[in-house]
């Protein structure tokens, strides 16, 4: 295989595709909080935010324990928690809905703790993507949320399904790369409803095979 990094990888054009770093604007369409010993959320008009997360949440910490999701760990090892806050968008939550045939999903049923709107394809956000708000606060992107079955369930629940485990299922199917990100505060503060956020990608590129 020819070295990409050397002078004939570069001349052949087989280094990887760079695109560029760009902004893209939105707002805060809802908040959430879990003051509970629930992931389950509840509607909240301002978020206070410290450097382990939304201040008595149920995800908040500098470190969490670590679950399914990290198979190369022991179940219950101390990790960073990167997974400080969920985020979603309405028109991806509109899509799942749809998929499912319900009329609804909201976003506390699947315990998320903000709604972004006006960025598209949100889920899709790269890790490192910087998400500066009106108010001062940041937060980095950790990567897409992987829809479980215990969010699942939680929706089926709520929206009243016949059979909840199907529904579990066929969420964890229909919300693939639309359940939205979760990230961690860079930089703590207060975030209000309704408030402007803007969206820094970062330059990134596709690891060649």
């Amino acid at each position: 295989m020819t070295d990409l990094l050397s002078p004939l990888g570069r001349d052949a054009g087989q280094m990887p595709e760079i695109v560029p770093s760009r902004r893209i604007g939105g707002k805060v369409a809802g908040l959430f909080e879990a003051l509970h010993d629930h992931f389950g959320t509840q509607a909240a008009d301002t978020l206070e935010l410290t450097f382990e997360g939304i201040d008595g949440d149920y995800h908040a910490g500098l470190t969490r324990k670590s679950g399914g999701r990290e198979p190369w760990y022991p179940r219950g090892t101390e990790m960073r928690n990167e997974r400080q806050l969920s985020l979603v968008a309405p028109d991806e939550l509109d899509v799942i809905a749809g998929d499912l045939g319900i009329a609804e999903v909201k976003a506390e049923w699947i315990g998320a703790n903000m709604v972004v709107e006006g960025i598209p394809f949100f889920s899709m956000l790269p890790p490192r993507t910087l998400l500066f708000f009106e108010g001062g606060v940041t937060l980095r992107v950790d990567g897409q949320n992987a829809p479980c079955k215990i969010a699942g369930t939680s929706l089926a629940e709520n929206a009243g399904a016949a059979d909840v485990t199907d529904m579990a299922f066929d969420f964890v199917r229909a919300a693939k790369r639309l359940r939205g990100l979760v990230a961690w505060v860079e930089k703590p503060g207060t975030v209000n409803a309704g408030e402007k956020v803007e969206a820094r990608i970062p330059e990134h590129w596709h690891y060649p095979e």
